[in-house]
């Protein structure tokens, strides 16, 4: 088998690549079927498709039993039926209009589903044809006789493909036989009775070729609840306990998947697929499909989208993994390029190459082994992989793609109605609106516009604006009172040419300042370097208050200032300790 780096997750206990099984992830289940704590596999051998249809247990990597099937299984699970002891499980086969169920591997019961309604109008005719003319009264009613899954149909079409002179003879053998309409099951479920628990009673749920949705009491087989989809359902989900409250989403041959809930008949929610779903799950709150146009899309319970990913080959089938002891759950979907990836909702967390291609899945506990995961192949191969105790999944996405924070949902909160109040006014005032926000804001802009001009005008910013003389100044004050060290920076930013002749004055209250140099005279500033003066102020109040210390960078023969900086002296705190 092809390994990578991902597959070191994994161990090969078991491959048989000439295991001849044939089935899907529908027909296959892990079952405690003798109350030993070992599991066994469940599998559903659909055979060549036409014989060799057959239920077989397998023990470890031997088959331990099988049983003839009469017809192909569409789906089987295993359920507890009863509170008896010891508490062994239930294996159902969906066939046909047929549920066969399995007690301690041997037949136990067979449930039939109940015949639909026939044609009215097909039951007179087949009454009148049990008179001397039978023949021609049915000839002249062949085309209303036929109604969908009605058995007598099949006969009618036999009886259209005979010469005449054999029809009168076909009909005399038909006529006296009972007419009835059949439907068939498509998937088969469990639904939980009354209790979450692993070991509860469950109901099983079926649904029908008709449109139907049957769920059925675990004990007696019969009807418990009857409910209806819009066409004819090809998978199926189901969650939740029959008598609290139960969600069963069904994925139906029109391409859409349809929600139901107790208490109605009908779907609840309805979501619409761009193409038709070939997988669903379930994992946590959320539904996973698996759509033909190789996409794999998530959903919440009420239907809305959540995130799509795209496929590199059509998907095969799906399954869940499910670690409860490690609280990990993520999806395995299986390719037709020979891969199975894992993902955690959009996120690419792991790939599994196979020597074939995977058309079934099945993960959780084997003999006495909680992480396995047991596949079947195209060509009736059968893989089984344990998952290592040491293995990890990283929650980032392995694949390209846009980074893991860009799904995250924003925590949006409800709409309140003095929201719904603002919206109104704002769209009845939008001009209104508008005109006031287009005047304000040129408002601001002169305002800002004039300041700007002032501090220009009067050097208060603390880079020079003039280009013979580019400088740049800060300040910096050290001590806690009474004494301050203050200390500017100067540095002459131009590119090449020194500034010359320059002063710096100190403007200050004297009843609460004094300094020892109050005044500095620079005679050169040589670009890119940093001049720092130092000067002492001394704060000559006791009552805890401080003022503004302004400084001037002055050029000789000019009156404006070339820069201005205000200086926020802290409280002394010497003079309060005092």
């Amino acid at each position: 088998m092809k390994e990578n780096s991902e597959t070191s997750k994994w161990l090969d206990a078991h491959y048989d690549p000439v295991a001849n099984l044939y089935t899907f992830s529908s027909c296959i289940a892990l079952a405690d079927l003798h109350g030993d704590g070992e599991n066994k596999l469940v599998v559903g051998d659909l055979g060549t498709g036409s014989c060799n249809m057959k239920l077989k247990v397998y023990r470890g990597t031997g088959l331990m039993s099988e049983n003839t099937l009469l017809d192909l299984p569409t789906g089987l699970v295993s359920f507890l039926m009863d509170q008896h002891e010891p508490r062994t499980p239930a294996i159902a086969v969906a066939s046909g209009p047929f549920i066969y169920v399995y007690k301690n591997l041997r037949p136990y019961f067979k449930f039939t589903l109940p015949p639909l309604e026939v044609n009215a109008l097909e039951q007179d005719v087949w009454n009148q044809a049990r008179e001397v003319s039978g023949a021609a009264k049915i000839s002249a009613n062949k085309k209303y006789i036929i109604s969908p899954y009605t058995v007598r149909a099949t006969t009618f079409e036999m009886f259209l493909m005979l010469d005449p002179q054999d029809t009168e003879a076909f009909v005399n053998l038909h006529k006296a036989q009972p007419i009835r309409r059949q439907t068939v099951i498509t998937c088969i479920g469990t639904l939980k009775k009354n209790m979450a628990d692993e070991d509860a009673v469950s109901c099983l749920v079926i649904c029908t070729e008709s449109k139907d949705v049957y769920i059925l009491d675990p004990e007696a087989f019969t009807i418990l609840s009857k409910m209806s989809v819009p066409s004819a359902p090809t998978q199926m989900d189901v969650t939740g306990q029959f008598d609290v409250e139960f969600r069963i989403t069904v994925a139906c041959r029109n391409g859409n998947i349809y929600i139901l809930r107790r208490d109605s008949p009908k779907p609840k929610y309805c979501i619409e697929l761009s193409s038709h779903p070939v997988g669903l799950v379930r994992m946590g709150k959320s539904v996973v499909v698996g759509c033909a146009q190789e996409t794999l899309q998530g959903f919440t319970q009420k239907g809305k989208k959540l995130w799509t990913a795209c496929l590199p080959a059509p998907v095969t089938t799906m399954g869940v993994m499910d670690l409860p002891t490690r609280g990990f759950q993520a999806v395995l979907v299986g390719l037709a390029n020979c891969e199975v990836h894992l993902y955690r909702d959009k996120n690419l967390i792991s790939t599994i190459k196979t020597p074939d291609v995977v058309t079934s899945i099945c993960f959780g506990r084997y003999g006495r082994e909680d992480g396995t995961l047991i596949m079947t192949t195209k060509g009736g191969g059968l893989i089984v992989k344990i998952l290592k105790r040491t293995a990890v999944f990283d929650d980032r996405d392995s694949a390209p793609g846009p980074p893991l924070a860009q799904s995250i949902r924003l925590n949006i909160p409800k709409k309140t109605k003095l929201y719904v109040d603002q919206t109104m006014r704002e769209r009845e005032n939008a001009v209104a609106m508008h005109r006031a926000f287009q005047m304000d804001l040129s408002r601001l802009r002169l305002a800002a516009a004039r300041a700007y001009v002032k501090a220009l005008e009067s050097s208060l910013t603390p880079m020079s604006s003039s280009l013979s003389e580019p400088l740049k100044m800060n300040a910096v004050v050290q001590g806690l009172g009474p004494s301050f060290k203050l200390t500017l920076n100067i540095q002459n930013t131009a590119a090449c040419r020194p500034v010359m002749n320059l002063a710096i004055s100190f403007l200050y209250d004297e009843s609460l300042y004094s300094m020892r140099t109050a005044f500095f005279k620079i005679p050169l500033l040589v670009p890119g370097l940093n001049y720092p003066i130092d000067t002492f102020v001394e704060c000559l109040s006791d009552k805890g208050i401080s003022d503004i210390i302004k400084v001037f960078v002055l050029r000789e023969g000019k009156s404006a200032p070339l820069l201005t900086a205000h200086i926020n002296m802290p409280v002394s705190e010497g003079l309060a300790l005092n």
